[in-house]
Order: structure tokens, then C-alpha cells, then sequence
């Protein structure tokens, strides 16, 4: 017996804003379908209205409203939440007729269409809004800021995005808890005079300084990590979601990271070495991508997650080069950095899945972008170059040094070689005299740690 649940089905809502043309339009619409088939619904149609902003009680005019209506089953009137004055006789004759039999409608009928089980609005709405909305389509309704929340919350593995990812969930519900209650709630005694939402609020409240209190231990941790490995040579991977970063980092580094066609398929920061290994070593990691309009609140819980980026030497702005919208998502992702500082730090556009691209597209990227990189991560011949790249640019900051390292204090090899590039060693009565290539921060600490221990 097949115990598969059924498809969840989903149409699209887009309100074409002042100054927004149709090719953006679509392309929101586009990327908001990718973002609902990753919560694994299917998407059966798109509506759209010309709109002066995104207001109102149901956000589309009454005439798209039917509109939409007519396609989900729904009335298309918000009716009132009030309760009816009926008397007991009128009460008789409204039983009556509901129990009268109806003509057959179009969802009995064998060849209708499955109707969308969710409308979802291409815009952070109100609650206020998506109940009004609801109530006319008779369809669940998801705003473009639940979706997101909904697949952050999917795909967080470690402890810390699972921490960051419900405390912004949390923070997304609790102004909404204001709109959503009726009358005060009846009252509890765990308060004097708190009704069901004082309560929620303050279990929320309560909620949020606790995984606070826990999200602070966990950075604590990874701090000392990243510090770590500060003066080691570390490259970041940054760039819209589904551009590539992951596949990218794959083939740099051998790793095992998870590589999926979907949106925010990658939540966690993942630092893995450079494949083959290069002397000094160098880290690569791969960060969280962006989108457009994503909610103000991830942004901020990931800041720990994108410390990574700012804490890097190197950027690798990764670009799909094959999507039409390209500029925009780069344009998403500068802003993004701007917004927690990593914006100065030095950075390569690499264009990628190039191997998606005619020979005419590509000749126009290459004279748009003339300092690119243009790869597919599929092929080792892009990757190596890559490689290649990368090293040199951290070669043009190293410089060379002589070290000492004493018979007694063998033990610390290991760590010149992890931090530095043995370019030629000898001895005498003192000890190991080594002549290393790398960058001065590093070899500066290198020298404190082989004068102190």
C-alpha cells in the first residue's frame, strides 16, 4: 500500500511595486517557485496585480481577488469573524438548507483540477493580512518570510544555526502574537490578571533570553577556534544561494560537503584545507548563501556564522553565470557584506557553471567582468587554475625569514610546517636553522611561540 502523502500544491502571489518591470517581476516569482518546491510543494500557477504598495486588508484589489478565489475555491469575500444574532427560528431554516443535497461542483467532478492547498505571497504581509486572505481563498497562506524561515529551519544541522534559526523564528512571531488575539484571551492564574497572550509573550520572552544565554556559549567556542587559526591563510566562499559555493568547494578542497540543486541547502559554515595541500595551508570555507529580501533577522542571527567571511584574507564572490539575473544576486551579496563590514576585504569575482554558457554570452562576460574568473567546478582544469590563483595571491604578502628552532624543541616542527613554507634548513650548536616563507603575522607568532616555550 502506498502511504506517499499527497503533494502539497501552491500559487504564487506577486504585487508588481512602482518602479519594478516585469523581467524583475518574474524573476522574483521564479526564485520565490524555487524556494517552494524546495519545501517540496508543488507550484500549479502565478498571480500578479500592479499595486502602489503592498497594503490593504488583502493585499490584491477585489476584482484579483476573485481572481484568486475562483482558482482556489475560496469565496473571495473576507467575512466577518464577528458571531451572527440569529433567532432559534431562523436557526431551523439555515439547518434545513444545509442539509438539502448540492448540484455535483467541480471538485467531484473526475476531469477538474486539483486546487492549490497554499497561496503564497511574494511579500512579508501582515497577519492581519494573511487571515483576511485565507478566509477569501479558503487556502493556507504563507508569506515569502515564513517560507524562508520554514526552510532555514529544515536545513540547520549544528548547534549553532539551529540556535540562530529558531531565534529568529521567534522573533518573527512574537509582534505577531498582538494581531492574532481576540479580545485579551481569558485570564490565568499564573499572573495576576495575564490573559493567553501576555503568557505567550512571555514565554517567548523567556524563550528567546534562554537560547540567547546558550547561542553566546556556543560562539564562545568557535571564537576560540577561529582564533586558532587567525593567522592562518583563509579563503571565503561567498555569493547568492544555488550559485555553486558548495560544488566549488568540493573540488578545492576533497571534501564532503553537502551539494544539492535547492535553495539554502548549505546553513553551516564548513572550513576544510585546500586540495592538494599547499605550504603554508590554506582554509577554505563555505558560508551561507544570501537572497533577495531575506528577513532582516537572519541576517543578524548568522552574523557569528558569517564572521568567517569577515574574518577572511581572500572573498570568492561565487556567481552562477548562467542565470539571467545575475548582477542582481551579486549586487544582494555585496550589500549583505557591506551590512556586517566585510565589504574591505579583498575579493575575486569568480563566475561559475560557465560550462552553461554559449560561447557569445561568454565572450560578453569576460569583456563586462575582464578581472573574472571564469570556471565550471566541473571541470579539474578550472579548479586547478583556481588553485593556482589563490595561492598567489597570499604569495604576494609573504615574505622570507630565518627561524631557529632547538634541539630541545623538536616538537614544534609540526606547527613551522602547518604556518609556514620550509624553503631550505641546516644546523649548528644551537640548532635547527630554518629559512621559511610565509606571512609575517604568522611568522611573528612563530617566533613568540619558539621564544617562549
Amino acid at each position: 500500500m502506498d502511504t506517499k502523502p499527497p503533494v502539497q500544491r501552491a500559487i504564487l502571489v506577486g504585487i508588481q511595486l512602482p518602479g519594478v518591470d516585469d523581467a524583475v517581476l518574474a524573476a522574483s516569482l521564479e526564485e520565490l517557485g524555487h524556494l517552494v518546491k524546495t519545501l517540496g510543494y508543488e507550484v500549479v500557477g502565478t498571480l500578479s496585480q500592479k499595486r502602489d504598495g503592498v497594503s490593504g486588508a488583502t493585499v490584491l484589489g477585489k476584482g484579483r481577488l476573485e481572481d484568486l478565489a475562483a482558482i482556489t475555491g475560496g469565496t473571495g469575500v473576507v467575512a466577518s469573524m464577528a458571531p451572527k444574532n440569529t433567532t432559534k427560528a431562523r436557526e431551523r431554516i439555515e439547518s434545513a438548507e444545509t442539509t438539502a443535497p448540492e448540484p455535483p461542483s467541480a471538485e467531484t467532478e473526475p476531469d477538474a483540477p486539483l486546487k492549490p492547498d497554499f497561496v503564497i505571497v511574494d511579500h512579508e504581509i501582515s497577519p492581519s493580512q494573511i487571515r483576511n486572505l485565507e478566509r477569501a481563498t479558503g487556502a493556507k497562506v504563507l508569506d515569502r518570510t515564513g517560507v524562508i524561515m520554514e526552510i532555514f529551519h529544515r536545513h540547520a544541522h549544528s548547534r549553532e544555526a539551529k540556535l540562530q534559526v529558531e531565534i529568529a523564528r521567534l522573533k518573527y512571531i512574537a509582534p505577531r502574537l498582538r494581531e492574532s488575539a481576540s479580545g485579551g484571551g481569558r485570564q490565568q492564574g499564573a499572573g495576576a490578571g495575564e490573559s493567553d497572550l501576555d503568557l505567550e509573550r512571555r514565554a517567548i520572552r523567556d524563550r528567546l533570553a534562554e537560547l540567547k544565554e546558550q547561542l553566546e556559549a556556543t560562539q564562545k567556542e568557535n571564537d576560540q577556534r577561529r582564533s586558532g587559526r587567525r593567522d592562518q591563510l583563509r579563503v571565503a566562499l561567498v555569493g547568492y544561494t544555488n550559485a555553486g559555493k558548495s560544488s566549488l568547494m568540493r573540488a578545492l578542497t576533497g571534501s564532503d560537503v553537502l551539494v544539492a540543486n535547492q535553495l539554502f541547502a548549505t546553513l553551516d559554515t564548513t572550513v576544510r584545507a585546500l586540495q592538494p595541500e599547499a605550504s603554508p595551508r590554506v582554509l577554505v570555507a563555505d558560508t551561507v548563501g544570501f537572497i533577495k529580501k531575506l528577513p532582516h533577522d537572519l541576517v543578524a542571527s548568522f552574523r557569528s556564522t558569517l564572521a568567517e567571511a569577515l574574518e577572511a584574507s581572500l572573498l570568492l564572490y561565487v556567481v552562477d553565470a548562467s542565470d539571467p539575473t545575475y548582477l542582481s544576486q551579486l549586487e544582494v551579496t555585496r550589500e549583505v557584506l557591506r551590512e556586517i563590514g566585510a565589504d574591505v576585504v579583498p575579493s575575486r569575482l569568480i563566475l561559475n557553471k560557465i560550462d552553461r554558457v554559449s560561447d557569445e554570452d561568454r565572450a560578453h562576460l569576460q569583456a563586462k567582468h575582464p578581472d573574472a574568473i571564469l570556471l565550471s567546478s566541473k571541470r579539474p582544469e578550472d579548479v586547478a587554475a583556481l588553485r593556482e590563483t589563490i595561492i598567489a595571491f597570499f604569495e604576494a604578502s609573504m615574505v622570507d625569514e630565518q627561524l631557529t628552532l632547538p634541539y630541545a624543541k623538536q616538537g614544534l616542527l609540526g606547527e613551522i610546517y602547518e604556518n609556514a613554507r620550509v624553503l631550505s634548513q641546516d644546523y649548528d650548536a644551537t640548532g635547527r636553522i630554518m629559512t621559511v616563507r610565509g606571512l609575517p603575522a604568522a611568522i611573528a607568532r612563530l617566533r613568540r611561540t619558539l621564544a617562549g616555550s
